[in-house]
């Protein structure tokens, strides 16, 4: 049985918890076994500490890396900015060992160290690469019935890509998302804004306006171009903003329709027989018409 460290992060427990539930619900039906990494902190977000104490940054993602290196595991998480700034980390210590060693000094006060043996995966990587899409298609009991899949994968899911243990082929022509969507029977057209920016993160908490602005603008893309019955997320961020923030610009009357959106564990979990209550406890957009739509041809 394969084995996997399941990293929170903060935005999943927080704002999310659904989507914990999903993961954990799919991850079981795929009879991976989910180790807790007990003591595990922030990861923390690469935009905010690295630019005032690198050595600190990379300390924290450390203190992470370690509690999974203590128990022999890679490391899963499903939030972009979780496994971008993780693995940014272990780039920045790999390359510079002056930072690893000021790092292991840290570390050492509380005995702890860092040897660099940990894999972080997100959760697209990890279906396609260490499941397989004839796995993950033997295990849905819910066919999607061509439902037509938008995806998001995240910019942080893709890039900086030379930090990253594994990737597309073509990240700026991203197809491992769209091809999990349609191993489950989905439909998962390429879009011209596939990659651009959802406008969340840091412009999120200082620039709210611009940020579902720029949100506005790539959803209005997807409407035009695809028409998708559904929006597949990749990262708990993006989700935040395709769910959270597509509502409150419906709520503003800056937006006349309305697209769901479910994080791919979420809708690979619904796919295997999850509770859908419990999978999607907190979404704002409602999701009534896409789990009739899924479950109705089965």
């Amino acid at each position: 049985m394969k084995k996997i460290g399941f990293f929170l992060g903060c935005n999943i427990p927080f704002n999310r918890p659904d989507v914990e539930y999903s993961a954990r619900y799919m991850l079981n039906e795929l009879g991976v076994e989910i180790v807790e990494l007990e003591g595990a902190a922030c990861c923390p977000a690469f935009g905010t500490m690295p630019s005032v104490d690198l050595v600190g940054w990379a300390a924290a993602a450390a203190w992470n890396l370690s509690i999974a290196e203590e128990k022999g595991v890679d490391i899963i998480t499903g939030c972009g900015s979780c496994y971008g700034s993780l693995n940014e980390a272990r780039y920045h210590m790999e390359k510079h060992p002056e930072i690893k060693e000021q790092v292991n000094k840290i570390l050492g006060k509380v005995g702890k160290q860092y040897k660099g043996t940990t894999k972080v995966w997100n959760f697209i990587n990890f279906l396609y690469e260490e499941i397989g899409l004839d796995t993950l298609k033997s295990k849905i009991k819910y066919n999607l019935n061509g439902v037509k899949c938008a995806v998001q994968t995240g910019c942080h899911n893709l890039w900086p890509s030379k930090a990253y243990p594994t990737n597309e082929d073509n990240t700026f022509f991203p197809k491992r998302l769209r091809e999990i969507c349609e191993s489950m029977g989905g439909i998962a057209p390429h879009y011209s804004t596939i990659t651009d920016c959802c406008g969340m993160g840091a412009l999120r908490s200082t620039a709210s306006e611009k940020s579902l602005a720029l949100f506005k603008k790539k959803l209005d893309v997807i409407k035009e171009e695809i028409d998708p019955d559904l929006c597949v997320i990749g990262c708990s961020s993006c989700l935040l903003q395709f769910d959270a923030g597509q509502a409150l610009l419906v709520e503003q009357k800056k937006l006349d329709y309305k697209i769901p959106a479910l994080h791919i564990v979420q809708l690979a979990a619904i796919a295997m027989g999850a509770d859908v209550e419990k999978a999607t406890a907190q979404a704002s957009i409602p999701l009534n018409g896409i789990i009739t739509k899924i479950k109705g041809g089965n």
